[in-house]
């Protein structure tokens, strides 16, 4: 019987020959045809087109497809190929592209690329025997999994810091309530760092169709990563230090503008604060209490009947007096925009909507429907340019009534039943494309679209938040972790996600202080807040369902807990502001994972450090769940000072803490410059007139670029900033102040040096253009505490140093 079951089975074959050629995986196969071109490669294979160019001299770009290439088109790359020095050799079985930073080797037979180092330490290259391939049209490239390579970055995802073991999917998605370990999320940004042999690359797939990544799982052979349709695109980015793959990544998709000054503060939020009176009621106890604060969020119960562009009129009779009010107080509005509109008739938005023809449709160019908060709706396509330039016109609504932030939520598209169909058409800037291409980019564009509405109607800087994004939307949006919960491995998650979203990019992140759903326990509450003092966006915000979440509904020691860490906040809006104006300068984050300096340092990979990360370039944070009694913290080199009373730790080490809801434990690096303020209860008040500087004692050298600007207009662009490099030479013994660049004039007319660490040998003395009238020295000075009042009793050796900040190029010697 089995002998005749082959028989038959070979005579079909026989009989058939397209099956018997039929391939359920189809290889690129071996190079026949190449064309060189300036800094380019154009090559032909027996399955496929491709092509290899240069961006620069550490950045190689690959695109590969079954068909003929496409036009060149992205949502994320802004960048252009840079004129490099490229030197491209050729024989009968490789192609060599080589620049000063990295050397690009492909194989012909069959077709596969491998990257190394001018010295030739292999960087990264396809699995031999799998390379590049189809699955009908799914594309995937197949990585040689290297010894002990670490995988970081891909954005919004779950899990541990590193990501070695583990697969992910790029698939926007509402995941409300989403567990630690769930995937995918609601941003995609197909951008990871591999880590091995003291060596760092990234590669950024640019691909808007569903993308998956694969970091040796379920294997022990390949990384690898695909997407779902489309192209084969993506760039290799090879640099010796990991912060700068963050660089040319963000200069690859572009980096944010200088954020409004208000959108550093503390912001109340509540799924929903209404009526007008409740959101005065939140105000003015935020005010009687002295917990500073620069926002308060409406969500969609501000809405008639959640439609968008409207009011409800009986919850807010005068939302424009209302707002103007908030304003004088100190407030900014922020207000939810979701992209479903309503269908009905009468209704402006929809009628207006239907009238210029703005929706996403099916193929049979009918508007696509489906329900979310209102009802059912249709929905804007933002990748044409016609229902972007629909959108600028309509969210001039809310400039109208004073409204100053927009958060553009259930952009994923989110709807209810969770299951868009595929065989929904999108413009996508003229190229025509599915739903299974555009679904990626669609919040992303939503926020854009925003984002230049607002822009075009206020001529000011916008405060614009996202919940769903792609690669690249630093340039137009902040974007928080969605609907997470009220528990302590969701807390500890949130720092990860706002690390791995700094790896891959995106500075202005933030997570929903004390959990949106459920509820927090007092301690979690006063941790989580304790951490929200050091997250870009400080956003407290709570479920509808679930117990006030104000700082003063958990007890009279968690206000003051509350209160002293936003103090601090508020009191380092300098250095803060001027951190937000390196990540427009290099794309480098505020939130930064200790990978980010220390990616070849295992134990920043551990469990028990993972957490931990930088704000800024100065201050180290260590988070714990509430419950814990004791924390091990992990030291990278150099030297490090407690936050709170100025101890010394030495660096390469690691030390256990007891822990306290009282305090978070944060340490400040040495060689550290950190600008502070007086205390204020919104950035509309005014500081004193003093900047303090604090400098702290150590055995590296550091720089820190001090920035000011109005904090409000685009001025800065034209010129109109202040900006200081300040540099600590270790070496030389001297902090040295560069001459001021910018044609804004400080609101500080005294500059306050406060130093930590010095002893008493130390001679701290002035040099320069200083004139002796400028200079006073005073001492004991009180710690660095965050209520900010004065304690000359802790004994602290440091000394005081006050100058007047106009003075030009200066130097301080110890």
């Amino acid at each position: 019987m089995h002998r005749y079951f082959l028989s038959i089975c070979f005579l079909f074959i026989a009989i058939n020959p397209t099956f018997a050629q039929q391939k359920p995986v189809l290889a690129a196969g071996s190079v026949t045809n190449t064309t060189i071109a300036g800094q380019s490669v154009r090559f032909v294979t027996d399955n496929a087109f491709g092509e290899v160019t240069v961006y620069s001299p550490s950045v190689i770009r690959l695109r590969l497809d079954k068909k003929q290439l496409a036009k060149d088109f992205s949502y994320a790359v802004i960048a252009q190929p840079q004129k490099t020095n490229v030197k491209i050799s050729e024989d009968a079985n490789e192609l060599t592209l080589a620049t000063d930073s990295v050397k690009t080797i492909i194989k012909k037979k069959p077709f596969s690329v491998a990257f190394f180092t001018v010295d030739g330490r292999l960087i990264n290259q396809d699995e031999q025997g799998l390379q590049n391939s189809w699955v009908a049209e799914e594309v995937t490239a197949y990585k040689q999994l290297q010894q002990g390579e670490r995988f970081v970055g891909l954005g919004e995802k779950t899990g541990n810091l590193d990501r070695r073991g583990n697969g992910y999917t790029n698939w926007n998605y509402d995941a409300y309530g989403y567990s630690t370990g769930q995937d995918p999320l609601y941003s995609s940004i197909p951008f990871y760092i591999g880590i091995h042999n003291n060596l760092n690359y990234g590669i950024f797939l640019d691909n808007t169709y569903q993308t998956d990544f694969n970091f040796g799982a379920s294997n022990n052979r390949f990384s690898s990563f695909s997407a779902q349709g489309g192209e084969l695109n993506y760039y290799f980015i090879y640099h010796t230090h990991l912060a700068d793959v963050v660089k040319s990544y963000t200069n690859l998709t572009g980096r944010m503008k200088m954020p409004p000054l208000w959108s550093l503060g503390y912001q109340q939020n509540r799924y929903s604060y209404y009526p007008e009176t409740e959101v005065m009621r939140i105000a003015q106890t935020l005010r009687e209490k002295k917990i500073p604060a620069d926002g308060i969020t409406l969500d969609i119960h501000y809405m008639d009947q959640y439609k968008l562009f409207t009011w409800d009129r009986q919850r807010f009779q005068n939302p424009l007096a209302m707002n103007k009010k908030l304003k004088e107080m100190g407030f900014r509005t922020t207000v939810i925009v979701d992209p479903g509109i309503k269908v009905e008739k009468g209704y402006e938005a929809f009628e207006d909507g239907v009238k210029q023809n703005i929706f996403v449709k099916y193929t049979d160019s009918s508007n696509f429907t489906a329900q979310v908060w209102p009802g059912w709706c249709h929905f804007p396509d933002f990748t044409s340019p016609l229902g972007r330039n629909w959108w600028h016109e309509k969210i001039k609504f809310f400039a109208n009534t004073g409204v100053d932030g927009i958060w553009n939520d259930m952009n994923e598209i989110a709807s209810w039943g969770q299951k868009m169909p595929s065989n929904i058409i999108f413009n996508y800037d003229g190229a025509l494309a599915s739903h299974k291409q555009a679904h990626n980019v669609y919040g992303m564009q939503m926020a854009r679209a925003s984002f230049e509405g607002m822009t075009q109607a206020t001529n000011k800087r916008q405060f614009n938040l996202t919940r769903a994004g792609y690669a690249g939307l630093q340039r137009y949006t902040a974007i928080w972790t969605g609907d997470n919960r009220s528990e302590e491995d969701h807390m500890l998650l949130g720092v990860r996600l706002m690390n791995s979203l700094g790896l891959s990019g995106v500075a202005f992140t933030g997570m929903d202080i004390g959990g949106f759903t459920g509820n927090p326990s007092v301690s979690l509450y006063a941790r989580w807040i304790q951490i929200g003092a050091f997250n870009p966006y400080f956003r407290n915000h709570a479920a509808v369902n679930s117990k006030s979440s104000e700082p003063w509904t958990y007890g009279e020691e968690v206000t003051e807990i509350s209160r002293n860490f936003i103090n601090l906040r508020y009191r380092l809006l300098p250095y803060l502001y001027s951190t937000f104006n390196e990540a427009t300068q290099n794309g480098m984050p505020v939130v930064r994972s200790l990978a980010l300096e220390n990616a070849h340092e295992a134990k920043v990979f551990d469990g028990k450090f993972q957490n931990q990360f930088m704000f800024g370039q100065a201050f180290l944070v260590a988070p714990f769940e509430s419950t814990k009694e004791y924390g091990a913290v992990f030291f990278p080199k150099g030297t490090w000072y407690s936050l709170y009373d100025d101890a010394a730790q030495l660096g390469n080490t690691e030390k256990i803490f007891r822990l306290s809801v009282q305090q978070l434990p944060v340490f400040v690096r040495g060689g550290s410059i950190v600008p502070m303020q007086s205390l204020v209860q919104t950035t509309a008040e005014k500081p004193t007139d003093t900047l303090v500087l604090h400098i702290y004692k150590g055995d590296q050298n550091n720089s820190f670029t001090y920035y000011e600007d109005d904090g409000e207009t685009y001025n800065y662009e034209k010129g109109d900033y202040y900006k200081r490099l300040i540099s600590y030479d270790a070496t030389q013994r001297k902090i040295i102040f560069n001459k001021v660049e910018g044609n804004f004039k400080s609101k500080f007319n005294l500059l306050k040096l406060v130093f930590h660490g010095f002893d008493d040998k130390d001679n701290i003395q002035a040099s320069g253009s200083l004139k002796d009238d400028f200079v006073s020295l005073i001492a004991p000075i009180s710690r660095f505490d965050p209520q900010g009042t004065a304690n000359p009793t802790i004994g602290c050796k440091v000394k005081s140093l006050t100058i007047a900040s106009k003075v030009s190029q200066f130097e301080i010697k110890y």
